[in-house]
């Protein structure tokens, strides 16, 4: 009997080219080993020469044939799909579910509605894929289908039909795009088929204005600083924005030893997607708090099943064996609409925007090989590098560049086992940037490869792509690409196949870090040394520099004190010399009214004699009647003017200049003849 189906099944998959053998075993059990119905099952009856004159729209089934639901589930393989021709275009649609049929039965004909106004050259349907938009508003749920050739700025509009609320005052959480995607169409955009949004009121103060995108613009190439709470302790640690979520769960699983898929977390967005970028996730900027804690249930929880792998050289027994494991109730086998998502390309055909196909890549990775898995880096190649090899010597990783292809038998274990490995996982996200590309596609394997052309320059890949990368056979991808920088060069240092074990990619990616880390820690004390000499430059440029400055702040305090005493000295002069032009003038004018001096023995007289501060006398006559105040004009004229000297007499002790100046001299007693001694004020 083994040796039958061992028959069976390399005659189906000859027929189907369904190079998966378990997924080959899942048909032929679905069908009982019955070879025509597992074929039909895989490729539709317009694909089969057998039934080349049906009609498109035709389908054959079995009378009174009851086919259990199990039946109707999809095939997983993209080799399938690919053997079909135009409908694998219909990636991501739901399966039409039709009844099986057996060659031996009889049959009748029923006739289905096509399922679009158009169909391909053999029969396939090209219409619009119907997406389901969920719209949360208040406590009302508000459903709306378009085709994805619409866009955002239809939704909105389908909406304001709804709530009547404008437009512009409408704000979709969850929504992870830049307002440039608002005219794109949703097809080119990779959405889901249902997706679940939030509506809130912009007020009429926060209306879209020309400065949203500039805003958007700020955030991504600025830095973020996340306040984490965890127990007793707050982590502050600073991410760009163009960080996504998940990258900062990964690295807070790092100080708090707390894994991704058993963290709790309060302080995002809600509903929002671990793979949306900082800037876009609606958190504070320039800073947000967060909370973290375990998750009270990890221990209950079990571990991720993975599938088990069958060898065709295996003995009867084996054999036997590994086909019982592959039944309709195994995990890896789920609904339909799951299945279908599975067989979505990771990245689909020609796509323009790389940052948009990262973003599809991480999201439909996540979806068809679980969330155990290191994170992907969210953006182009040469932002993966520059992020990675960018930087100064002791902050570098290296650049893991995963290349992907559906069409490799060793996907499906590279990617589950081996790339889900706990070991694998923490060395990734500790040593390495991880950046993924699905180049099933040759349109996108062109894009990758000028990409990194661009990236790294046409010098360092010319040598390089040619052999390790174009020609690569398809049976030994996936492959992992280690590019590292060492001093000024960036090179492609290693390139991982996809036909290793856990063991042999563990053993490369560590023997990668260690010589990466030696060379890393010889350029990093390169750098701290050639810092510090530029430090100690710098420094003592500093203090020449405050040298100088000292010196020409002295030199202006100089200036500035000899110009301030050289005004002085100035205002000094200019006041001494208007003090004696002062003096002159009323020195002349008591000189012009003072009597001349009485001749000698005219009348009576009395002789004064001045005794000077300086210690010399001058004697002058004056007539007995003459008034005190000829006496001090006398002095005047001399250059002594009461003001500053006072004119004391000798006996008895008296100052003139206190005295009634009208007074003669007579009356003061100061005759025939008297002594005066002049002092300074």
């Amino acid at each position: 009997m083994s040796e039958n189906r061992e028959e069976i099944l390399a005659d189906f998959q000859a027929c189907t080219g369904v190079e998966d053998v378990a997924e080959a075993i899942y048909h032929l059990e679905e069908t009982n080993w019955d070879l025509l119905r597992a074929v039909s099952r895989v490729m539709p009856p317009d694909t089969q020469s057998f039934h080349a004159q049906n009609d498109p729209d035709v389908m054959i089934v079995e009378n009174d044939m009851d086919i259990p639901p199990s039946a109707f589930k999809p095939v997983s393989s993209d080799k399938a799909l690919n053997r079909i021709g135009p409908v694998s275009n219909n990636i991501g649609h739901p399966p039409a579910k039709r009844r099986e049929f057996s060659s031996s039965s009889t049959h009748d004909i029923v006739n289905y509605p096509s399922a679009s106004t158009s169909s391909g050259p053999s029969g396939a349907s090209t219409g619009p894929k119907i997406l389901t938009f969920n719209i949360k508003y208040f406590e009302r749920v508000i459903k709306i289908m378009l085709p994805d050739s619409a866009n955002l700025s239809d939704l909105k509009q389908r909406i304001q039909t709804e709530v009547n609320v404008a437009p512009c005052r409408q704000n979709l959480s969850s929504w992870a795009r830049m307002q440039g995607y608002d005219k794109i169409p949703f097809s080119r955009l990779q959405l889901p088929q249902d997706n679940e949004l939030i509506l809130t009121v912009k007020a009429f103060a926060d209306s879209v204005t020309s400065d949203d995108e500039n805003e958007v613009t700020q955030k991504l190439s600025g830095t973020y600083t996340l306040h984490i709470k965890y127990e007793n302790k707050t982590y502050d640690l600073k991410y760009q924005g163009i960080k996504t979520i998940l990258q900062v769960k990964a690295d807070v699983y790092s100080l708090t030893d707390i894994q991704v898929r058993h963290q709790i977390w309060s302080g995002w967005p809600p509903n929002i997607d671990d793979n949306t970028m900082l800037a876009l996730s609606g958190i504070s900027y320039p800073e947000h708090e967060l909370t973290i804690r375990k998750n009270p249930q990890t221990k209950e929880r079990e571990k991720r099943s993975m599938p088990q792998i069958v060898h065709l050289d295996s003995d009867d027994d084996e054999f036997e064996d590994a086909s019982e494991n592959f039944n309709v109730d195994d995990d890896y086998f789920v609904d339909n609409e799951n299945s279908t998502r599975k067989r979505e390309p990771l990245i689909p055909d020609n796509m323009e925007d790389e940052l948009v196909g990262t973003v599809t890549f991480n999201e439909r990775f996540t979806v068809r090989y679980g969330p155990i898995h290191p994170p992907f880096f969210q953006g182009t190649v040469e932002d993966a590098l520059k992020e990675a090899c960018n930087r100064p010597a002791k902050d570098r990783k290296i650049l893991a560049i995963y290349l992907h292809h559906d069409a490799s038998v060793l996907t499906n274990v590279f990617c589950t086992q081996l790339l889900g490995y706990e070991s694998i996982m923490q060395i990734i996200e500790k040593n390495f940037v991880l950046w993924g590309w699905d180049i099933t596609f040759e349109s996108n394997k062109q894009k990758f490869l000028t990409a990194l052309q661009n990236a790294l320059g046409l010098v360092q890949l010319g040598a390089w792509a040619p052999t390790s990368l174009k020609n690569i056979p398809v049976d030994r991808l996936p492959v992992m690409v280690l590019i590292m920088k060492i001093r000024s060069a960036t090179e492609i240092f290693n390139v991982i196949n996809g036909n290793v074990g856990v063991n042999e990619l563990l053993t490369t990616l560590i023997e990668s870090v260690d010589i990466f880390s030696e060379r890393q820690t010889v350029e990093a004390k390169e750098e701290a040394d050639r810092a510090e000499r530029e430090l100690v430059k710098w420094e003592q440029d500093e203090a020449y520099r405050a040298s100088l400055e000292a010196d020409r702040k002295k030199e202006e305090t100089r200036q500035r004190q000899e110009k301030e005493e050289l005004e002085a000295r100035r205002q000094i002069e200019n006041e001494k010399a208007e003090t004696a032009a002062r003096k002159e003038a009323i020195r002349k004018e008591v000189e012009s009214r003072l009597p001349l001096e009485p001749p000698s023995g005219q009348g009576e007289q009395t002789k004064i004699r001045f005794r000077l501060p300086k210690g010399e006398n001058v004697e002058r006559r004056f007539t007995a009647d003459t008034p005190l105040r000829v006496l001090l004009d006398f002095l005047v004229v001399q250059g002594y003017p009461r003001e500053e000297y006072k004119v004391i007499s000798s006996w008895p002790r008296r100052d003139l200049t206190a005295l009634d100046e009208r007074q003669t001299l007579k009356e003061l007693k100061l005759c025939p003849q008297e002594t005066v001694i002049l002092e300074e004020r």
